[in-house]
C-alpha cells in the first residue's frame, strides 16, 4: 500500500500544479488583454506631442495599466514553475529546460516594463518640466527600440519554452493530443514571427499585426 499511497499523493500534486497553471494562464490572458487595451487606448496615435498630452492627462490610469502588466510578467514566472512541476515526471530535464527559457522571457519582460516606465517619465517631463521636445522624443524612441528588441528576444525564449512544455503535454496525454499539437504549432509560429522581426525590421508593420505583441504589453506607448 505504501507505493500506491505515494503514487496517489504524487498524482494529486501534479493535478494541483496543473490547476494552478491553468488558472494563471487564463488570468494572464485576461489581465494582459485589459491592460494592453488601456495602454493602447490612452497612447492612441498621432504626433509625439499629442501622445504626450493624452498620457499626461491619464497618468495614474496609465501607471495602473503598466503595473498590471508587471504583475502579469511576474505571474508568468510562477506559471513556468507550475508547468515544470506538473511535467517533470514526464521528462525532468526537458521540463527544467522549458522553465529556464520561460523564466528568461519573464526577466526580459521586466526589462520591457522598465522601458515603459522610463518612456512614461519622458512623456511627463516633456509636458510638465518643459524639457526640449525633440530631445525627449528621441530618447522616447530609443527606449521603444530597446523595448522592442528585448521583447523580440523574450518572445523567442517564450516560444521555445512553450514548445517544450507542449511537447511534454503531447507525450504525457495530460491534455487532449489535439490541444498539444495545436500548442506545438502555435509555439513554432510564435518563435518564427518574433525571430523574423529581428531579422527583417523593415517589415515592422507586418509583425506589428501579431495580436500577442499587444497582449504582452508592447504597444506604441
Amino acid at each position: 500500500m505504501g507505493p500506491e499511497i505515494e503514487n496517489a499523493e504524487a498524482d494529486d500534486t501534479q493535478r494541483r500544479y496543473a490547476r494552478l497553471a491553468g488558472f494563471l494562464f487564463l488570468g494572464e490572458i485576461a489581465f494582459a488583454l485589459g491592460s494592453g487595451f488601456v495602454l493602447s487606448h490612452i497612447a492612441g496615435s498621432g504626433t509625439f506631442a499629442e501622445t504626450t498630452k493624452r498620457i499626461v492627462a491619464s497618468e495614474h490610469l496609465y501607471r495602473a495599466a503598466l503595473s498590471t502588466v508587471v504583475m502579469v510578467t511576474l505571474s508568468s514566472a510562477v506559471l513556468g514553475f507550475a508547468l515544470h512541476a506538473a511535467l517533470k515526471p514526464v521528462n525532468h530535464l526537458l521540463a527544467q529546460l522549458g522553465m529556464i527559457f520561460w523564466l528568461g522571457d519573464s526577466f526580459l519582460g521586466l526589462v520591457v516594463r522598465m522601458c515603459g516606465y522610463v518612456r512614461l517619465h519622458l512623456y511627463v517631463s516633456a509636458q510638465t518640466l518643459a524639457v526640449g521636445t525633440v530631445t525627449t522624443e528621441v530618447l522616447a524612441d530609443l527606449m521603444h527600440t530597446i523595448a522592442r528588441t528585448t521583447e523580440n528576444i523574450g518572445g523567442i525564449s517564450f516560444g521555445i519554452g512553450s514548445f517544450l512544455f507542449f511537447y511534454l503535454f503531447l507525450k504525457s496525454r495530460y491534455i487532449p493530443r489535439a490541444f498539444s499539437s495545436l500548442g506545438l504549432a502555435a509555439s513554432t509560429i510564435w518563435t518564427i514571427l518574433y525571430f523574423g522581426d529581428l531579422v527583417f525590421p523593415e517589415r515592422r508593420t507586418l509583425f506589428q499585426g501579431i495580436p500577442s505583441r499587444q497582449n504582452r504589453g508592447l504597444s506604441r506607448s
